[in-house]
């Protein structure tokens, strides 16, 4: 029961952010780039007034997967660096913590392309 407790938390929470995304698309004229930038800084924005965090800590995948939770990781690890290396930290810290995530996507984005017939759209 807990299993479904907690994959139902991450669905609601989920849902909630692709819902406000699509409300941005349907109704504003932001453009899909420019709305994934604004869920990444409001990631970074809500991580640093402590918002995020209990979110994270409730919803689990349902906040950490979407954009809102990378920005999030990049707070975390740009916070995390500054506190042991000082102000270089917030050069390096954004990196370190994204890394998995940045060469994961890069790497099947590579796959991906040599799979299929990659082109614009027409």
């Amino acid at each position: 029961m807990e299993l479904f407790i907690d994959l139902l938390k991450a669905f609601l929470v989920g849902g909630v952010f692709c819902a406000v995304g699509q409300v941005l698309i349907d109704y504003t004229k932001l453009t899909p780039a420019r709305i994934l930038v604004a869920y990444v800084v409001a990631g970074v924005v809500l991580g640093a007034i402590g918002v995020y965090a209990p979110i994270v800590d409730w919803a689990g995948a349902g906040a950490t997967v979407p954009l809102t939770g990378f920005g999030f990781n990049l707070y975390k690890g740009v916070k995390e660096a500054v506190e042991e290396k000082g102000l270089l930290g917030i050069f390096t810290g954004g990196f370190t913590s994204a890394s998995g995530g940045i060469t994961a996507a890069i790497l099947f984005g590579l796959v991906m392309s040599l799979i299929f017939k990659p082109g614009g759209k027409s």
